[in-house]
This record gives C-alpha cells, sequence and structure tokens, in this order.
C-alpha cells in the first residue's frame, strides 16, 4: 500500500504561482511513476503532468505546458508541482497519484493509488 498526502492548495490571484507536495509512504519511491491529475467543478478528472520514477521522463498536457514543473525527490518520497502563471480555469481538486511502473501514464486507469486531493482556486 501506499499512501499519498497533498499539501500547498489554496486559493491565490491570476498570474501568481502556488507550489503543491505530495508525500509518499513506502522505501520503494523511486520505482512509481507519478502523475498529478485535476478536476474543476462538474468537469471530468483529467492529467496534469507525470514523471518517471528516476525522473527522466516527464510529460505535461498542453494547457499547462510552459507553466507547470513537475518535480521529484526520492530522496525524501516527494513529489512536486510547481505553478506559475496561474489562470481561472487552473481551478480545480489537484490530485497526486502513484503507478506502480517506472514509466508515466497520462490516463486515470494507469495509477493505482491517489490522494485525498489538494483544492485550489485562482480568483480573476
Amino acid at each position: 500500500q501506499v499512501q499519498l498526502v497533498e499539501s500547498g492548495g489554496g486559493s491565490v490571484q491570476a498570474g501568481t504561482s502556488l507550489r503543491l507536495s505530495c508525500a509518499a509512504s513506502g522505501r520503494t519511491f523511486s520505482m512509481y511513476a507519478m502523475g498529478w491529475f485535476r478536476q474543476a467543478p462538474g468537469k471530468e478528472r483529467e492529467f496534469v503532468a507525470g514523471i518517471s520514477g528516476t525522473g527522466s521522463r516527464i510529460y505535461y498536457a498542453d494547457s499547462v505546458k510552459g507553466r507547470f514543473t513537475i518535480s521529484r525527490e526520492n530522496a525524501k518520497n516527494t513529489v512536486y508541482l510547481q505553478m506559475n502563471s496561474l489562470k481561472p480555469e487552473d481551478t480545480a481538486v489537484y490530485y497526486c497519484a502513484a503507478r506502480i511502473a517506472i514509466g508515466v501514464s497520462t490516463r486515470k486507469s494507469g495509477y493505482d493509488y491517489w490522494g485525498q486531493g489538494a483544492p485550489v482556486t485562482v480568483s480573476a
């Protein structure tokens, strides 16, 4: 079992930045690909960013490319999502997810464990 705990959500103004963190339990964190997803009210949960176990492969949704950065510190069992130039359309609950595989998946079904979610609200 892997437990994931997100932190760092909040309410901010458009154009500002926020960093989400996700702490994972377990001793084999480097063997998990990690992903960030988000779900806005009334919408499907969507892929935001993913990073392989070693950090060598990174993928972003087109909507966040150039503004968001995913990174990980395997020594701390933590993955981050740095969100810059936030827009009101980035408002959502952000979920951290772990995949028992080295490679990244952009699909919800590709992940085995999920955090409880961190709400992010961006006002104009």
